[in-house]
Parts: C-alpha cells; sequence; structure tokens
C-alpha cells in the first residue's frame, strides 16, 4: 500500500543525469556506486548506467569506432535523459572519450529542460595503467588490443566540468561526498 508521504515524494522528485567521463579505470562506476548507496539511504529514486552492461544490453554489436562510440554515447543520453526526466537521479559512469559527443548529450537534457552535470574523474592514465581494472593495458601493452582510450586512441578531456574529481588523491568516500555536495549546492539532491 502506497502512502501519501510516498506519493508526494515521488511527485516532487527532481531528477538529473550525472554523467562521469575519464580514462578506463579511472574509477568512474565506484564512485558513482558509492554515490547511488547514498542518495538511495536518503530516499532518492537513482539508476546506474554502467558503461559495460549498456554496451553489452543496448549497444550490442557498435564497435569502438568515433562513429560507434558517438552512437553509443548519444543511447546512453536518451535513456538517461528519459529517466531523469521522471525524477531519477541517473548516474552514468561512461569513457565517453569524445567533447563533441558529452556536448550533444548536454544539448538535449538542455533543449528538454532537464539537469545535467559533467564530472571529469580526472585519474591520470598512469595510475588507471596501474589499476587496470579489466586487464585493457596490459592487453594493450601485449599488442592483444588497439584503440585504448587515452593510450592509443583519443580522450578529450573536459574543459570546464561541473565538478572534476581526482580519484588518484582522495578515497571513494571522498569522491562521492564531494559529488553529492554539489549535487546538494545545485538543488538537486
Amino acid at each position: 500500500m502506497t502512502t501519501d508521504q510516498e506519493i508526494s515524494m515521488s511527485v516532487t522528485e527532481t531528477g538529473a543525469t550525472v554523467w562521469l567521463t575519464g580514462l578506463p579505470s579511472a574509477g568512474k562506476t565506484t564512485i558513482a556506486y558509492e554515490l547511488a548507496g547514498r542518495l538511495r539511504a536518503d530516499g532518492h529514486r537513482v539508476e546506474v548506467l554502467d558503461g559495460d552492461e549498456i554496451r553489452e544490453f543496448l549497444s550490442a554489436g557498435l564497435g569502438f569506432s568515433r562513429e560507434d562510440r558517438h552512437t553509443n554515447v548519444q543511447r546512453i543520453g536518451f535513456v538517461a535523459e528519459l529517466l531523469a526526466a521522471n525524477g531519477v537521479k541517473v548516474l552514468v559512469p561512461v569513457i565517453a572519450p569524445y567533447a563533441d559527443s558529452r556536448d550533444a548529450v548536454r544539448k538535449r537534457h538542455q533543449q528538454e529542460g532537464t539537469a545535467y552535470l559533467e564530472v571529469h574523474v580526472a585519474t591520470p592514465v598512469e595510475v588507471c595503467s596501474a589499476r587496470d581494472v579489466k586487464g585493457l593495458y596490459a592487453r594493450q601493452a601485449a599488442g592483444e588490443i588497439s584503440g585504448l582510450t587515452g593510450v592509443d586512441d583519443p580522450y578529450e578531456a573536459p574543459g570546464s566540468p561541473d565538478l572534476r574529481i581526482e580519484s588518484h588523491q582522495q578515497t571513494v568516500q571522498e569522491s562521492a561526498a564531494a559529488l553529492r555536495a554539489l549535487l546538494t549546492e545545485r538543488g538537486l539532491a
């Protein structure tokens, strides 16, 4: 049974898309899930659109050419905006290496009047390579793969993100707290 308070809360919830961009193994997904837990604990509706899951289920068949990466980012941006427009805090930890692709997502949100924050998880490639969560850097170094973002494929860092997190200089909890503070400051949490 739904209470009046639950109905009121769901009707007045302000959605937003928080796009976490950065190199592979920068800490985007880890920070997103930490923040998601904090937001849920405070009663917010939250979804994490993990880049790996999106590639498997929504963008299966796309490769890693510039055009395919752009298509992938636009699909994710569409779903994120749709959810955010309906009162969900959408956390999007996706590499999204090209500025024009991220800008198109931002513009879509602006056209729809939906809040959008871009967060650059600015971890140096040397740190990402040492973390190598998925073994991508080792595979690239061994010549098994090519086109690794930030190594032999470009990554266009955001020039003026809403927040820059240097995850190599703070804990996951500190990173999530900084992002939560930004959401609060903007009236979104």
